[in-house]
């Protein structure tokens, strides 16, 4: 984990557990990282705030006493940091429990703690029970996951060779702006150098190691980039009606809104945004499932499995 990196973590972790504002002076002696003149720390910690926003961590901004012109404070509170777990499915949850771990061997490291006996020696109290969901044990299987994320902490341009339909490899290079989840999948929304335009990648299709190019800070993210804004999409969910053999193919059985069960084939519907999606989805489980409809949907699994069977003999 980048140095920057490893400071975003910390000063997280720090407004988590404190139980009252934490001022900026406050923020500048107890977390590691923070260095130099003040007008440094300045621009550095605005920019760590833009940074966490674009994860979707926001720091609220409070005085001690309205009354008075206190030093203002910060602190993220842990109930809007908290996911609403009721409607997620079941690999949602999977997913969230594999994005705790990357969590956890930073809550546990020595400059991490160090933060909070800081605070506690300026007579900040924390409350290190109140940081949620840092308690599961989990290893994070995606190198890939903390270089992307390094990467946005650091603003590095970052190339990797990528999946399309065809499950053609190809090479894209993009300015990584923020990551975040949908449907189940982690995906990083950037600047694509290639098209000239802000695209989203899931990371599950990236066919090779993320590498980055070029100096740190070779470029801003746009103050009006949300991630959340990047996830959704105007268009409307469609559904597609699958069939899968039976105790086979469970993650698309996951995601169906209807099951009909058979003697030997499962029919399932399942709502897609993109059919490229769909389609790929469905042919990682090769002659297990295959689409009935839509017939457009149909024919490019029919086109991406020809092209296979050639480029194979």
């Amino acid at each position: 984990m980048s140095r920057k990196s490893e400071r975003l973590v910390n000063l997280t972790i720090a407004l988590l557990a404190t139980k009252r504002w934490v001022t900026k002076s406050a923020i500048f002696t107890s977390v590691d990282g923070y260095e130099g003149e003040p007008e440094a720390m300045e621009r550095m910690f605005e920019r760590d705030k833009d940074d966490l926003r674009n994860l979707g961590i926001i720091i609220e901004v409070g005085s001690f006493d309205p009354l008075f012109e206190d030093e203002v404070g910060y602190r993220i509170r842990p109930e809007s940091y908290q996911a609403d777990l009721a409607s997620i499915t079941p690999r949602e949850l999977s997913l969230i429990s594999l994005a705790t771990q990357a969590w956890q061997g930073a809550v546990l490291n020595s400059s991490a703690l160090s933060a909070l006996v800081k605070l506690k020696s300026l007579g900040i109290d924390s409350d290190f029970d109140s940081i949620p969901a840092m308690t599961p044990v989990a290893h994070i299987s995606d190198e890939n996951f903390a270089a992307v994320i390094d990467a946005i902490a650091e603003r590095r341009v970052i190339s990797f060779n990528y999946l399309n339909i065809d499950f053609a490899s190809k090479s894209r290079v993009i300015e990584p702006y923020g990551a975040g989840t949908k449907g189940g999948f982690w995906y990083v929304a950037g600047q694509d150098l290639d098209k000239k335009a802000l695209r989203l990648f899931r990371l599950d299709r990236f066919d090779s190691e993320v590498k980055t190019q070029g100096k740190a800070a070779s470029y801003r993210i746009p103050e009006d980039f949300v991630m959340a804004q990047a996830l959704s999409t105007p268009e409307k969910t469609q559904s597609a009606q699958v069939k899968v053999r039976r105790d086979k193919a469970h993650a698309l059985r996951i995601r169906a809104t209807t099951i009909e069960e058979g003697d030997e084939w499962t029919t399932l519907s399942i709502p897609y945004l993109h059919e490229s999606e769909l389609v790929s989805d469905v042919l990682w489980h090769g002659d297990d499932a295959f689409i009935i409809s839509p017939d457009s949907a149909r024919a490019s699994a029919i086109k991406a499995l020809t092209k296979i069977a050639h480029a194979h003999g």
